[in-house]
């Protein structure tokens, strides 16, 4: 598997949506409200911190084991992957995410803003998406 956690945080920092969709050991919900926090705020501060930035951030968190890759569009909503560190293209993904979110969460009429994601058809989207990056690089072609 290609990723291992997407994460989708609002302006504030609060964690609206965490899947796994690989059999790595689990954060308890704790752990990641901490991990999304500690995330938020470490970004922020980097963003302030780069004059030559437009002010987005952390973009990109690398370890031996991962590699957290981050999006934060002018929403201000940030998504977030864990993926493997020799993963490539990883900032198309994230943006096909943000398109899949606008899709099928914000055009959702029983959705509100701010809360946690809890949509069927985002999370079934979202898993054929996933599948795909693990195919291989066929799905690039579909998110310009």
């Amino acid at each position: 598997m290609v990723v291992f956690t997407v994460m989708i945080m609002n302006r504030a920092g609060s964690l609206l949506f965490v899947r796994d969709y690989d059999d790595i050991p689990r954060l308890l919900a704790n752990e990641r409200i901490m991990l999304a926090s500690t995330f938020h705020g470490l970004s922020a501060i980097a963003g302030q911190l780069s004059p030559g930035m437009d002010n987005s951030g952390m973009q990109t968190l690398e370890a031996d084991t991962f590699k957290l890759h981050s999006f934060m569009p002018l929403t201000g909503m940030n998504f977030l992957m864990v993926a493997d560190p020799t993963q490539t293209g990883m900032d198309g993904l994230l943006r096909r995410t943000y398109e899949l979110y606008a899709d099928f969460v914000l055009k959702n009429p029983f959705y509100t803003l701010e809360m946690p994601i809890r949509c069927s058809q985002f999370d079934k989207a979202m898993e054929e998406l996933i599948e795909s990056a693990d195919r291989g690089p066929a799905w690039r072609s579909n998110s310009n």
